[in-house]
C-alpha cells in the first residue's frame, strides 16, 4: 500500500517536469542542500539580541536533524532512493549518493521553520511555506519518496519543538545563575 502511494504520488510530480518549473524547484533544493539557507538565517538571528535565542533553537534543531537524520536514521533504514531503483526516470540534477529515509531538506527545514514560528508566528508561516516548497522540490527531483518528506516534516517540527525546550532551559539555568551572582 505504502508503495503503491509513493509511486502514484512520484509518478504524478514526474508528469509535471518542464523546463519553467525545473528552473523553479533547482532554486529550493539548491535552498535546502546541507540545510544552508537555515544555517544562515540562524546565524542573522543570532546577531540581534532580541532574535537570539531563536537562532540557538534554529541551529540547534539542525544540528539535531543532521545527528537524527543524516547520521543515524539514514544508515540504519537504508532506504534506496527512488532513483535508484527506477534508472528510466530522467534525472534533472545530481544523484544524491547517500540513502532517502528521511529527507534530510525536509526535516532540516521544518525544524528551522518551527522554531521559527514558536518566535513569531508570521514569519514562521513564511519559512513554513519556504519548508514545504524545499520539501516538494525534492520529490519533483524523484530524490524522495512522499513518506520520505512525510518523515522528514514531522521529524523535523518534533526536533524543531525539542531545541525549543532544550535551549528555554538553557536560557532559564543562564538567568538563574546570572542573578545569584549578582546577590553575591
Amino acid at each position: 500500500m505504502i508503495e503503491w502511494f509513493d509511486s502514484v504520488i512520484l509518478t504524478w510530480f514526474v508528469s509535471l517536469h518542464q523546463p519553467a518549473l525545473t528552473a523553479v524547484m533547482k532554486v529550493f533544493t539548491t535552498l535546502g542542500e546541507g540545510g544552508a539557507v537555515w544555517v544562515l538565517i540562524g546565524i542573522l538571528l543570532l546577531l540581534k539580541k532580541e532574535t537570539r535565542k531563536t537562532g540557538a533553537v534554529v541551529l540547534f534543531s539542525l544540528l539535531l536533524c543532521m545527528i537524527t537524520g543524516n547520521l543515524i536514521l539514514k544508515n540504519l533504514v537504508a532506504r534506496p532512493r527512488p532513483c535508484w531503483r527506477n534508472p528510466e526516470v530522467e534525472m534533472l540534477l545530481a544523484i544524491p549518493k547517500d540513502y532517502s529515509f528521511p529527507s534530510g531538506h525536509t526535516m532540516s527545514s521544518f525544524a528551522a521553520a518551527t522554531g521559527i514560528f514558536m518566535w513569531n508566528k508570521r514569519l514562521g508561516l513564511v519559512a513554513a511555506a519556504g519548508a514545504l516548497l524545499i520539501a516538494v522540490s525534492r520529490m519533483y527531483f524523484y530524490v524522495h519518496y512522499p513518506t520520505d518528506i512525510l518523515a522528514g516534516l514531522l521529524l523535523g517540527i518534533a526536533l524543531g519543538c525539542l531545541s525549543a525546550v532544550v535551549i528555554g532551559r538553557l536560557e532559564e539555568c543562564y538567568v538563574r545563575r546570572r542573578e545569584r551572582l549578582k546577590k553575591i
